[in-house]
């Protein structure tokens, strides 16, 4: 993912901003002690939502601890003192981090390409470990990889077929967090339309570096793009939010909607005015 999912930090209280922070950290340090070093600097705020979202679903209490930072020993950060619901956003950051570097080998062209071919033993390792301990996550990445693809070779591909793949692989990651199957119907829609709009963003700002480069952009024909794309990511968000309203969130209830209601629109606001 791409680091599209963010907070609105302004409308946070204090004590809910350190806990974000705290998943974050944790999050990090996860990635860190299970993968490798290298794996903390791929983290994105988008894993920080997923394990928010793991965690709201789940009955108690998640107590903090204060402990020193591996970046900066001279400072001590907050940490969640159990990832037992982190470890399945972080196995996700290291899987879809591995097939982001295929992908970029892939599309690349010159120093650009060399330097994602240099790269990928680093990330290789990581990612073995990663799949085994979660083959589905493995496999549903995998089948994402190759659906996008099929849809980005074909001559008809509109945006809503570019799109898709994405959607349909956050929505299947979204039903692994629960095992009630009315819970799973409402995670599968929420999946599909912040999929939907991480797709779309990420479209829209790399619109003029696919034109220089001429790679595939669904975007590249349509005339307005802005104002389309506007339209689009609203309907997402809007949908994405209904749908998190049918969930029993247990906790954390006002840092999700903040990402939701505001940090989703404030994040596309910003990056369309760049």
């Amino acid at each position: 993912m791409f680091g599209y999912i963010r907070i609105a930090k302004g409308e946070l209280k204090v004590k809910e901003y350190e806990f974000y922070k705290a998943v974050y950290c944790t999050l990090c340090k996860t990635m860190g002690r299970e993968y490798s070093l290298l794996s903390r600097f791929t983290l994105s705020y988008d894993f920080t939502f997923l394990a928010l979202l793991n965690m709201s679903l789940k009955d108690g209490c998640d107590a903090v601890e204060k402990k020193h930072c591996v970046f900066n020993p001279l400072k001590k950060c907050v940490f969640c003192q159990s990832d037992n619901d982190i470890k399945l956003p972080a196995a996700c950051a290291v899987i879809l981090n591995y097939y982001k570097v295929l992908d970029n080998i892939s599309d690349e062209k010159g120093i650009k390409k060399l330097g994602f071919i240099l790269a990928k033993p680093f990330f290789k390792a990581p990612y073995k470990k990663a799949a085994k301990k979660y083959p589905l996550i493995d496999e549903l990445v995998a089948n994402y990889i190759t659906a996008q693809n099929a849809a980005e070779h074909n001559p008809d591909c509109d945006l809503d077929m570019a799109a898709d793949p994405t959607a349909k692989m956050l929505s299947e990651l979204f039903m692994l967090l629960s095992n009630d199957k009315s819970e799973k119907r409402v995670l599968d829609r929420l999946g599909y339309c912040m999929g939907r709009y991480i797709y779309l963003i990420d479209a829209y700002c790399d619109l003029d570096d696919d034109i220089k480069n001429d790679s595939f952009n669904p975007l590249k024909k349509r005339e307005n793009p802005k104002e389309l794309i506007s339209q689009q990511l609203y309907f997402s968000i809007n949908e994405a939010c209904k749908a998190f309203e049918l969930l029993d969130i247990k906790k954390y209830k006002n840092i999700l909607g903040n990402i939701l209601y505001l940090g989703l629109e404030d994040t596309f606001l910003k990056e369309i005015n760049k």
